[in-house]
Protein backbone atom coordinates (compact mmCIF):
# COMPACT_ATOMS: atom_id res chain seq x y z
CA UNK A 1 0.00 0.00 0.00
CA UNK A 2 1.29 3.53 -0.93
CA UNK A 3 0.15 6.72 -0.26
CA UNK A 4 -1.29 8.24 3.23
CA UNK A 5 -2.98 5.63 5.37
CA UNK A 6 -6.35 6.73 5.83
CA UNK A 7 -8.99 5.24 7.82
CA UNK A 8 -12.78 6.09 8.71
CA UNK A 9 -14.48 5.83 12.33
CA UNK A 10 -18.10 5.28 11.48
CA UNK A 11 -21.11 5.49 14.17
CA UNK A 12 -24.52 7.56 15.16
CA UNK A 13 -22.26 9.60 17.77
CA UNK A 14 -25.91 10.31 19.84
CA UNK A 15 -24.07 11.90 22.07
CA UNK A 16 -20.38 11.21 21.45
CA UNK A 17 -18.71 9.16 24.42
CA UNK A 18 -15.20 9.17 26.21
CA UNK A 19 -15.16 5.98 24.65
CA UNK A 20 -15.69 6.83 21.06
CA UNK A 21 -13.19 9.65 22.12
CA UNK A 22 -10.86 6.72 23.08
CA UNK A 23 -10.79 5.27 20.44
CA UNK A 24 -10.66 8.53 18.19
CA UNK A 25 -7.46 9.36 20.05
CA UNK A 26 -5.82 5.63 19.75
CA UNK A 27 -6.81 5.82 15.87
CA UNK A 28 -5.57 8.79 15.26
CA UNK A 29 -2.17 7.50 16.41
CA UNK A 30 -2.26 4.50 14.25
CA UNK A 31 -3.70 6.54 10.53
CA UNK A 32 -2.06 9.06 8.90
CA UNK A 33 -5.66 10.54 8.53
CA UNK A 34 -8.79 9.26 10.46
CA UNK A 35 -12.23 10.70 9.42
CA UNK A 36 -14.85 10.17 12.14
CA UNK A 37 -17.78 9.47 9.90
CA UNK A 38 -21.46 10.00 11.49
CA UNK A 39 -24.55 8.41 10.34
CA UNK A 40 -27.19 10.37 8.73
CA UNK A 41 -30.37 7.93 9.24
CA UNK A 42 -33.53 9.60 9.14
CA UNK A 43 -35.09 6.20 9.94
CA UNK A 44 -34.06 6.52 13.22
CA UNK A 45 -34.58 9.02 15.98
CA UNK A 46 -31.86 10.71 17.58
CA UNK A 47 -31.11 12.58 20.64
CA UNK A 48 -28.95 15.20 19.02
CA UNK A 49 -29.01 16.36 15.10
CA UNK A 50 -26.00 15.59 12.67
CA UNK A 51 -25.10 19.56 12.99
CA UNK A 52 -24.78 19.22 16.90
CA UNK A 53 -23.15 16.06 16.79
CA UNK A 54 -20.94 17.35 14.38
CA UNK A 55 -19.80 20.18 16.92
CA UNK A 56 -19.59 18.18 20.06
CA UNK A 57 -16.83 15.97 18.06
CA UNK A 58 -15.22 18.73 16.20
CA UNK A 59 -15.11 20.39 19.38
CA UNK A 60 -13.75 17.35 21.67
CA UNK A 61 -11.17 16.25 18.73
CA UNK A 62 -9.75 19.52 18.14
CA UNK A 63 -5.88 18.76 19.42
CA UNK A 64 -5.76 16.04 17.01
CA UNK A 65 -4.79 17.22 14.05
CA UNK A 66 -5.00 14.44 11.43
CA UNK A 67 -8.50 13.58 12.84
CA UNK A 68 -11.55 15.85 10.92
CA UNK A 69 -15.33 15.25 11.22
CA UNK A 70 -17.85 14.49 8.21
CA UNK A 71 -20.93 12.88 7.92
CA UNK A 72 -22.58 10.31 5.24
CA UNK A 73 -25.65 8.55 3.99
CA UNK A 74 -25.97 5.40 2.39
CA UNK A 75 -23.28 2.73 2.04
CA UNK A 76 -19.95 3.03 4.59
CA UNK A 77 -18.47 1.10 2.31
CA UNK A 78 -19.14 3.97 -0.61
CA UNK A 79 -18.13 6.51 1.73
CA UNK A 80 -14.52 4.96 2.05
CA UNK A 81 -14.57 4.31 -1.03
CA UNK A 82 -15.27 8.14 -2.09
CA UNK A 83 -12.45 9.22 0.69
CA UNK A 84 -9.77 6.87 -0.48
CA UNK A 85 -10.13 5.57 2.79
CA UNK A 86 -8.37 1.90 2.84
CA UNK A 87 -9.48 1.03 6.70
CA UNK A 88 -12.50 1.19 8.61
CA UNK A 89 -12.30 1.27 12.24
CA UNK A 90 -14.68 -0.28 14.57
CA UNK A 91 -14.72 -0.79 18.62
CA UNK A 92 -16.22 -3.82 19.91
CA UNK A 93 -17.10 -3.59 23.62
CA UNK A 94 -18.73 -7.51 23.93
CA UNK A 95 -19.31 -10.76 22.38
CA UNK A 96 -22.63 -9.39 20.62
CA UNK A 97 -20.72 -6.20 19.11
CA UNK A 98 -18.53 -8.84 17.53
CA UNK A 99 -20.82 -10.68 16.24
CA UNK A 100 -23.19 -7.74 14.59
CA UNK A 101 -19.36 -6.15 13.78
CA UNK A 102 -18.10 -9.13 11.99
CA UNK A 103 -21.16 -9.68 9.26
CA UNK A 104 -20.83 -6.10 8.57
CA UNK A 105 -17.08 -6.37 8.08
CA UNK A 106 -17.97 -9.63 5.63
CA UNK A 107 -20.32 -7.48 3.66
CA UNK A 108 -18.27 -4.69 3.19
CA UNK A 109 -15.15 -6.99 2.56
CA UNK A 110 -17.53 -8.50 -0.17
CA UNK A 111 -18.83 -5.32 -1.81
CA UNK A 112 -15.42 -3.25 -1.41
CA UNK A 113 -12.39 -5.76 -1.09
CA UNK A 114 -9.78 -3.39 -0.91
CA UNK A 115 -11.09 -1.69 2.24
CA UNK A 116 -9.92 -3.81 5.29
CA UNK A 117 -11.64 -3.43 8.88
CA UNK A 118 -9.83 -3.30 11.66
CA UNK A 119 -11.27 -4.19 15.25
CA UNK A 120 -9.93 -2.14 18.42
CA UNK A 121 -11.06 -2.75 21.96
CA UNK A 122 -11.89 0.26 24.31
CA UNK A 123 -9.79 1.23 27.38
CA UNK A 124 -11.20 -0.99 30.48
CA UNK A 125 -12.54 2.19 31.52
CA UNK A 126 -14.70 2.46 28.79
CA UNK A 127 -15.83 -1.20 27.78
CA UNK A 128 -19.10 -0.60 29.22
CA UNK A 129 -20.07 3.03 28.06
CA UNK A 130 -22.51 3.46 24.95
CA UNK A 131 -24.38 6.48 23.77
CA UNK A 132 -27.54 4.46 24.20
CA UNK A 133 -26.85 3.88 27.87
CA UNK A 134 -25.38 7.74 28.72
CA UNK A 135 -28.98 8.69 27.20
CA UNK A 136 -30.71 6.55 29.48
CA UNK A 137 -28.41 7.22 33.13
CA UNK A 138 -29.17 10.86 31.89
CA UNK A 139 -32.36 10.78 31.41
CA UNK A 140 -33.07 9.34 35.02
CA UNK A 141 -30.98 11.72 36.87
CA UNK A 142 -27.99 9.84 36.66
CA UNK A 143 -24.30 11.85 36.90
CA UNK A 144 -22.48 11.02 33.34
CA UNK A 145 -19.90 13.65 33.61
CA UNK A 146 -17.16 10.66 33.92
CA UNK A 147 -18.60 9.01 30.48
CA UNK A 148 -18.66 12.21 28.09
CA UNK A 149 -16.68 14.86 27.38
CA UNK A 150 -17.69 18.15 29.15
CA UNK A 151 -19.24 19.64 26.34
CA UNK A 152 -21.42 16.76 25.69
CA UNK A 153 -22.70 17.08 29.24
CA UNK A 154 -23.55 20.79 28.69
CA UNK A 155 -25.94 19.63 25.29
CA UNK A 156 -27.37 16.86 27.38
CA UNK A 157 -28.44 19.00 30.00
CA UNK A 158 -29.79 21.75 27.93
CA UNK A 159 -31.77 18.60 26.26
CA UNK A 160 -32.68 17.46 29.45
CA UNK A 161 -34.34 20.64 30.46
CA UNK A 162 -36.38 20.32 26.90
CA UNK A 163 -36.80 16.54 27.85
CA UNK A 164 -38.71 18.44 31.37
CA UNK A 165 -40.74 20.77 29.28
CA UNK A 166 -38.13 23.50 29.88
CA UNK A 167 -36.56 25.77 26.79
CA UNK A 168 -32.35 24.83 26.41
CA UNK A 169 -30.35 27.17 27.94
CA UNK A 170 -28.50 29.64 26.00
Amino acid sequence: MSGPNISIYPGSFDPPTNGHLDLIERGARLFHRLIVAILRNDGKTSLFTVAERTEMLCEAVKHLPNVSVESFDGLLIRFAAEKGARVILRGIRAVSDYEYELQMALMNRKLHPEVETVFMLPGEAYSYVSSRLVKEVFRLGGDVGDLVPPNVVERLKAKGRVWEGAAPSK
